[in-house]
């Protein structure tokens, strides 16, 4: 039996139809959001002229910053997933935007860390956001804080999510 087959139906009679509403339109926000700021990275990033990277792995890179990190110290920030993380940095090290070397205590693992070519890319994505900033409540309205609001719920649907995760509820 598959998982859609075992799917549990929602119970709508135990739930606010205007409450569910709410959550899958902002189940579907989120989603669109994500891959809003992949458009606008991307798009930056064609301005420039630098098609050679994608938008993920410019964030990647912007995320990494000036920091040396492991994969896993990137997977359990919870930037990435395991494979798509592995994949990219291995991609981003054969492009010459990061440097990558073994650590000297567990050999298995590999800290990063930007090149001058990776903190280029960095310096674009930091370029982009203070010019969001700048025009953000002229141009969109929204203010601090709208956006402290906005960062308050996203952090408690956060911590449902992973306490679903973490305790099977």
């Amino acid at each position: 039996m598959t998982y859609a087959q075992n799917k549990p139906e929602l119970e709508t009679s135990e739930v606010d139809d205007s409450l569910k509403g709410e959550y899958m339109s902002s189940l579907r926000m989120i989603e669109r959001l994500h891959r809003l700021l992949l458009d606008v990275v991307k798009d930056e990033f064609e301005r420039n002229g630098c098609s050679e990277i994608n938008s993920i792995q410019a964030l990647l890179l912007y995320n990494i910053g000036e920091s040396e990190l492991s994969a896993g110290e990137l997977r359990s920030r919870g930037y990435y997933l395991g494979s798509n993380v592995s994949y990219n940095l291995k991609k981003l090290v054969d492009m010459g935007y990061i440097h990558h070397e073994r650590s000297d205590s567990d050999r298995r693992s590999v800290r990063v860390k930007l090149t001058d070519k990776g903190q280029e890319v960095c310096d674009i994505i930091n370029g982009l956001y203070g010019r969001q900033l700048n025009a953000l409540e002229k141009v969109a309205g929204i203010s601090e804080g709208n956006l402290s609001e906005v960062n308050k719920s996203l952090l408690q649907l956060e911590r449902y999510w992973t306490d679903q995760i973490r305790f099977r509820l």
